[in-house]
């Protein structure tokens, strides 16, 4: 105990003794350690996301996967029939404790005494609380059973009844449907899938909702429009279902159907819960990717940094050697063992790195609240947990080993007599290991600059790719109440006249999303064994104005022309799908309805995923509609333009809730998940140069330090600032050429691979490269230079006389 208490004092004493070493080392650490301490936390809440639902690891959604009759990959669906739900639930009970329908999470206004409210919410069948297991502040997992019941969240239930009770109270969901709260549940994490969700209602809502939708789709097996959520049973597995699902449509379909699909081979198969966040795309079929790739990035930028930190601090000793040196030989002499000596600068290290935790820890609890802002997360530190902790002292520890190791081995290894006699000087090839250690400190900070650069140019180009609209000025607003029926008309020519509209459509689906798929067409030239697979759109006359269509063939939807009743309008892709030359003026039709006409082909918007390809699209001319797009003049103050418009609304739609969103701002939250990804990524990168920069500038102190009567003799010899500053530079110049020789061509594989996740991608270009050379070799200069010029201005006759 008496030594271990004296090689703190020793190691505390050293500490002090060169306090600017000390801070570039502790504070080079305690920055790797906050970076490390903050990614892990959020690789954490990545791991852990929707784990917050008990049965977590028996919860799926099924899907539904096919193969494109012209591609010949796998296409993957969420979205099922109706009676898929019910074959289920009849026929696979033995697999399943529930199946439970629900429909699409959208927003919808709930009204209380003429107040109304707009909340995400989702109609789910009996169970759905049960399966979720959402904790239940008031009634209970039955609550959601009753007939049109409605269970809020916490937040909600207050918003909208304060303090009241709101048990047995009624609500107006969309001014149509009659719900009464039966339950209030426990706010849901942000890290599970049903976070945004704020309340929960019953299925026969929904069905008194939809009555004549509902009876069109029972029992067809081409409406792809409803989700369905399963929980095994204890004792079954996944593997085993999935193989009796990979039959569902082979054993159940009607035969007419499964003559059409025998090309499509459709198949049922579960999505786990448990890959529903890391892993969402699919490749032929199979949940392969998704965030996990960022989140093993993240990871190994933590192991980087970490790494860059304890380089600092070897190399720092090490380079410091000779001034430790006549302490080791003295100490060797006085019968000190080189175990001993190995334990003393670990426990420097461990110090070091204990010292450095104190100061990361504050770092973290900092910068915690800004880092949510920036991942969109609710992060926190787990004080209560005692394996954070533990893993915590685990990391100090490691941390500590990790960086003192290496200095510890070589400082215990110096001759004590050569040391005594202060012979001891470094040979020419010791240096090498540091230099090493320079070279792949710049490496790793280069491959996170190029790849950094990448991911916010993929994203940019994708930003950039022809949308197909003109999406500036224009906002969405929802039909979320049935008195918007038969005033198409009215409110249109209202909005007009309030003198700062364009013009105003409506359409079944916004411009940020499709709702509709189907098949069933036929066209001249299709193989009747073909089926076919379209998004579907109603669209109102003035559409095309509206949102700004582009039109490469034919015309819009006319009001002159009563025939255009019969007619539609093709995008691009629905062309190249169908393979019709010249198809403006041809007829298509769909199931035992009216041939109809093609009158136009626009070019093709974006509508869903800016990343994927855009999917064939058919126009109908429908007053069926669910949203209205409104389109601002440009001269007009989006805030003065909107409180016009709420006025028009209040006025024709009084009991409707005016709700809109901007397009623009819709369209680029499409971006979100990537863009927070690379800032993450970004910041990370900032951080591993600078931890780089701090290592390299107390290196280049060192050699300036060592050389200080080099220096003065060349100064005396007519060497100027310039040869001198050279002279300083050129070797950390070297080390760094050496690095991008090595980690640019690693970082162009590596990005190429992760571009090919991405069916638009960019081209890698040169400047990239070129880009993160020059900025590599600038913050080199810049760092040395400070360092060099100081040396080179010192007063050579100083220099000359240190000793």
């Amino acid at each position: 105990r008496i030594m271990i208490i004296n090689y703190l004092k020793i190691a505390w004493r050293n500490l002090k003794r060169n306090k600017g070493y000390s801070i570039i080392n502790i504070g080079g650490l305690a920055l790797g350690m906050a970076m490390v301490i903050i990614i892990g936390l959020w690789v954490l809440d990545e791991f852990t996301f929707d784990k917050y639902h008990k049965n977590y690891d028996r919860i799926a959604q099924i899907y539904r996967r096919s193969i494109d009759p012209d591609t010949r990959d796998m296409d993957e669906q969420e979205a099922l029939m109706y009676i898929s739900g019910t074959l289920l639930k009849e026929n696979y009970e033995d697999y399943f404790e529930h199946v439970l329908r629900a429909w699409w999470v959208s927003d919808y206004t709930l009204e209380k005494d003429s107040e109304a409210f707009t909340r995400t919410g989702e109609f789910i069948e009996s169970g759905g609380l049960k399966l979720l297991s959402l904790e239940m502040i008031q009634g209970n997992y039955e609550s959601l059973e009753e007939q049109n019941a409605l269970v809020l969240s916490e937040s909600t239930a207050q918003a909208i009844f304060g303090n009241i009770d709101p048990i047995g109270h009624s609500l107006k969901i969309n001014n149509e449907m009659d719900a009464v709260v039966k339950g209030v549940y426990k706010d849901l994490p942000k890290n599970t899938k049903f976070g945004n969700i704020k309340f929960f209602a019953n299925w026969s809502l929904f069905e008194s909702w939809q009555v004549e939708f509902l009876n069109e789709s029972r029992e067809v097996w081409d409406n792809y429009s409803f989700q369905v959520y399963v929980q095994l049973k204890p004792e079954v597995d996944f593997q085993t279902v999935d193989k009796a699902l990979n039959q569902f449509f082979v054993d159940y379909a009607p035969k007419t159907y499964n003559d059409i699909a025998k090309e499509l081979d459709p198949q049922l198969f579960m999505h786990p819960m448990a890959k529903w966040h890391l892993y969402s795309e699919f490749e032929q079929g199979v949940a392969t990717k998704g965030r996990i790739i960022f989140v093993w990035l993240f990871i190994g930028i933590g192991i980087f940094v970490l790494l860059l930190a304890c380089i600092n601090f070897m190399n720092l000793s090490t380079a410091r050697s000779e001034k430790r040196a006549k302490e080791v030989g003295i100490r060797k002499t006085v019968g000190s063992n080189r175990k001993q000596l190995i334990y003393q600068f670990l426990g420097e290290s461990l110090l070091v790195s204990s010292i450095a935790l104190v100061l990361a820890f504050l770092l973290v609890m900092l910068t915690l609240p800004w880092f949510n802002e920036l991942a969109g997360k609710e992060i926190g530190i787990p004080w209560s947990n005692i394996i954070f902790w533990a893993a915590l002292l685990s990391f100090t520890v490691f941390t500590g080993f990790l960086a003192g190791s290496y200095p510890a081995l070589y400082l215990s290894s110096f001759s004590p007599i050569k040391a005594m006699k202060g012979t001891f000087k470094a040979g020419p090839y010791t240096s090498i290991p540091r230099k090493v250690l320079v070279v792949f400190q710049f490496m790793v900070s280069i491959m996170l600059t190029v790849g950094t650069l990448i991911v916010f140019s993929q994203i940019q180009h994708t930003k950039d790719r022809p949308i197909g609209y003109d999406r500036d000025n224009l906002i969405m607003v929802g039909k979320n109440n049935p008195d918007f029926a038969g005033k198409y008309n009215l409110l249109r020519s209202e909005l007009k006249n309030s003198g700062v509209v364009e013009d105003m459509a409506e359409s079944s689906s916004p411009l940020t999303g499709v709702y509709s798929k189907g098949g069933g067409f036929d066209w001249p030239g299709k193989d009747p064994n073909r089926d076919t697979n379209f998004s579907i759109l109603r669209v109102t006359h003035d559409y095309g104005n509206t949102v700004g269509w582009q039109f490469v063939d034919g015309k819009d939807f006319s009001r002159e022309l009563a025939s255009d009743s019969l007619a539609v309008v093709l995008n691009e892709t629905a062309v190249k799908y169908m393979g019709i030359q010249n198809p403006v003026g041809k007829y298509i039709t769909r199931g035992d309805g009216p041939p109809l006409k093609i009158i136009g082909v626009t070019k093709d918007m974006i509508m869903e995923s800016p990343y994927e390809p855009i999917h064939q699209a058919i126009f109908f001319l429908n007053y069926n509609t669910g949203s209205i797009s409104i389109r601002i003049k440009s001269a007009i103050a989006s805030g003065e333009a909107i409180s016009k418009i709420e006025a028009v609304f209040a006025k024709v739609v009084p009991s409707a809730n005016f709700n809109y969103k901007f397009v623009d701002e819709e369209y680029g939250a499409k971006f979100e998940s990537e863009q927070r990804l690379g800032n993450l990524a970004a910041v990370f990168t900032l951080l591993a140069i600078f931890i780089s920069c701090l290592g390299l500038f107390g290196l280049a102190s060192f050699v300036a330090e060592q050389r200080t009567k080099e220096i003065g003799i060349r100064k005396v010899l007519g060497a100027s600032v310039l040869n001198l500053w050279k002279m300083l530079s050129k070797d950390f110049v070297v080390l760094v050429l050496i690095s991008c020789l090595i980690a640019l061509p690693i970082a162009d594989h590596f990005m190429s691979r992760w571009l090919q996740n991405y069916e638009y991608r960019m081209e890698i270009s040169w400047w990239i490269f070129g880009f993160a050379f020059l900025g590599a070799l600038l913050i080199t200069l810049l760092t040395v230079s400070f360092q060099a010029i100081k040396a080179a201005l010192a007063n050579p006759i100083k220099s000359l006389r240190t000793e």
